[in-house]
């Protein structure tokens, strides 16, 4: 259930950093351990999985594949079967990352703290939490300076801590569980789809219809390592729905509102360009082209000064609804569209007033 909740890693390294070996590169030990004497045999995928905190199966048979997952020094893929006293270990081309939340006096703008959660609205371009390339400057550790003087909160401990992400330039409203009663009541309400998210997202093009629903399953780009995308193969990647309705409509620009029936890794920007309206200045999905309008170079020019303007894909987590996990009480919040995004769409409703 924790792989659907959040996207777990391994040792700190993002998704799809694991190299195949080539040649014969120094490898660097990530974690051992012996198995027990009255093992019946099982999966090693399995049997890691259930040992290495924060690691998804996944994350592990990526490892397995790749020739980092090893039984008594020889390395075994992920449906090898563990026997007594195998010495299993996981194997980097790298060396291991003590990634122990440090505490880093960072401004946050809470909009709601009890003792049970905190609800944070995030500004565009500041990380969620730290990973290959960041293991500094994150929403994390400033969650960490926050509760620095919280006893009972540890910044390392799993149970705790954030429920959900959103991406770096992606604003918006993110809860975070102070407890670890908060962390899994919180957590099954998202693995059920009760909780209530709203996004606000400027997209190219006109979509047509006034309202709507995509599904389609997301998974790694085969071609693009960088990017999400809609499986062809419907036994490929992981079910993913989003609702969406037109708020506004700008000419060749539109204001929508998606709603999350689940939470996929860049759900609202793969289906949104699924259907062909990618966010707005989204530069990993070629928002960041002029995909719609004129050629004249005054157009161009209109279009690039709100490319300055809103530097960042169009996408605001406005609202946020869950139970609460002590009181069972209906929370639910809202945040305004932040600068960025609001100058934005004056813009385009100038341009468009200007134009007719």
């Amino acid at each position: 259930m924790a792989e659907d909740l959040i996207d777990y890693e391994l040792d700190g390294e993002a998704p799809d950093d694991i190299e195949p070996i080539q040649g014969e590169p120094e490898l660097y030990e990530h974690f051992r351990t012996v198995v027990d004497k009255g093992q019946a045999p099982v999966r090693i995928d399995k049997y890691l999985f259930e040992r290495i905190v924060n690691a998804s199966r996944n994350r592990i048979q990526m490892a397995a594949d790749n020739g980092f997952v090893m039984a008594n020094g020889k390395p075994v893929k992920s449906s090898y079967k563990v026997k007594p006293l195998d010495v299993l270990t996981v194997m980097m081309d790298r060396p291991r990352y003590e990634n122990d939340i440090i505490p880093e006096d960072i401004p946050l703008n809470i909009v709601y703290e009890d003792d049970d959660l905190m609800v944070i609205n995030k500004p565009a371009g500041l990380v969620v939490h730290p990973g290959c390339g960041n293991y500094h400057g994150t929403l994390v550790n400033a969650i960490a300076w926050h509760l620095r003087d919280v006893p009972t909160y540890n910044p390392n401990d799993p149970q705790v801590g954030l429920v959900h992400r959103i991406d770096k330039d992606t604003s918006g409203l993110l809860v975070v569980a102070k407890t670890p009663d908060a962390k899994t009541s919180l957590g099954l309400q998202f693995y059920n789809k009760t909780t209530k998210r709203e996004y606000n997202a400027l997209v190219w093009g006109i979509v047509e219809q006034d309202e709507g629903t995509i599904t389609g399953n997301i998974g790694r780009n085969p071609r693009d390592r960088m990017q999400m995308a809609v499986m062809s193969d419907p036994e490929q990647g992981k079910h993913a729905v989003t609702h969406y309705q037109v708020l506004e409509r700008l000419g060749y620009v539109t204001l929508v509102k998606c709603v999350l029936e689940t939470g996929r890794t860049h759900q609202i920007r793969v289906h949104m360009k699924h259907i062909g309206h990618t966010l707005f200045n989204d530069e990993r999905y070629g928002g960041h082209e002029i995909l719609k309008g004129t050629h004249f170079s005054k157009y161009k020019q209109f279009v690039n000064n709100c490319f300055e303007i809103c530097p960042r894909q169009a996408l605001h987590a406005k609202t946020l609804g869950f139970v609460h996990p002590r009181t069972g009480e209906e929370m639910f919040f809202t945040s305004e569209l932040p600068e960025d995004m609001t100058c934005l769409l004056e813009r385009w409703r100038t341009y468009i007033s200007n134009r007719e």
